[in-house]
């Protein structure tokens, strides 16, 4: 399994659904495995959750950029 393609997908599905999102930073073990259907240990699916925080936080991070790009006419 190519961890980086899994990451960018799960990344993708959790923006595209509030609900979701919402669930992953609740518990995000448990929403991985509802996702993947993979019950794995969770030192084993911690990076994965860890690779999924620093992309959302990223994409955040962007989002907060082009905003502030905005108000100064980028």
């Amino acid at each position: 399994m190519d961890v980086k393609a899994k990451v960018d997908e799960l990344v993708n599905m959790l923006k595209a659904d509030p609900k979701l999102l919402e669930q992953f930073k609740a518990d995000p073990v448990k929403a991985l495995e509802g996702l993947t259907g993979i019950d794995l240990p969770d030192e084993q699916i911690k990076p994965v959750v860890d690779g999924i925080k620093a992309k959302l936080a990223l994409g955040g991070a962007k989002d907060a950029l082009g905003k502030l790009g905005d108000l100064f006419g980028k």
